[in-house]
């Protein structure tokens, strides 16, 4: 059987003020797509509400602009494939080994209450398959309650996009809320690498997290390191 991988992406371009675009942070996937790419698994991609997943202008920026993510931007066939995500109700969980929750500020806005997103990532944790996430993807995980109406990052080690960072970004004034503190809110106990934007993941049995955009590779290496 092959191992099947399911990225998620944001279908969200711009902060509260339309002037201001985020969207996926393209590095993100990118490093984490080549991991799993060089291992053989299948891989696909699904966003909150389907089709076009809108690339995050920052990210397109030495340093985060990478070989990897720069061989991605100029395959068309890749690109392509962030024209035409799936939706949520198009994924049965059961055919997927893990799933991986891509960052950029866009998905503080469509990942926390994606319903479609929550029944996933239930069905996949209570199914025993791995729940991942790098940098802002955590918020994904924030309002994702199991069938006993427990939240799945309760109690939990974990760690994403920290608030020294969103300061150091100087973004600090356009998020829409501290994902760091609503983590710490819902009993995650959250924890960050000494010195910021380095790599840094952490593992709790099958929950697999990355703090930053520089912690891509080393959160898929640590999935497929379960796999």
């Amino acid at each position: 059987m092959t191992t099947r991988i399911l990225h998620v992406v944001t279908n969200v371009d711009a902060y509260d003020d339309p002037d201001d675009p985020t969207g996926l942070w393209l590095s993100e996937l990118a490093h984490a797509w080549e991991v799993f790419e060089k291992l053989g698994y299948a891989q696909t991609i699904v966003s909150p509400k389907g089709g076009r997943s809108p690339l995050e202008p920052r990210s397109l920026k030495f340093p985060n602009y990478d070989r990897v993510a720069r061989a991605w931007r100029n395959d068309p066939a890749r690109m392509a494939l962030l024209e035409t995500t799936l939706s949520p109700d198009q994924i049965d969980a059961a055919d997927f080994d893990a799933i991986y929750f891509t960052g950029g500020h866009a998905v503080m806005y469509d990942f926390p209450d994606s319903d479609g997103l929550q029944r996933i990532t239930r069905e996949m944790w209570e199914q025993g398959k791995i729940v991942s996430s790098v940098c802002h993807g955590y918020c994904g995980l924030l309002n994702v309650r199991l069938s006993d109406g427990s939240l799945l990052v309760d109690g939990k080690h974990l760690t994403g996009f920290a608030w020294q960072e969103e300061v150091l970004a100087r973004v600090d004034k356009l998020v829409p809320y501290n994902a760091e503190e609503e983590m710490k809110k819902r009993g995650a106990l959250y924890e960050k690498a000494k010195l910021p934007f380095v790599s840094y993941a952490v593992t709790d049995g099958r929950l697999v997290t990355g703090q930053n955009p520089g912690s891509a590779k080393e959160t898929a290496q640590k999935v497929a390191a379960l796999l």
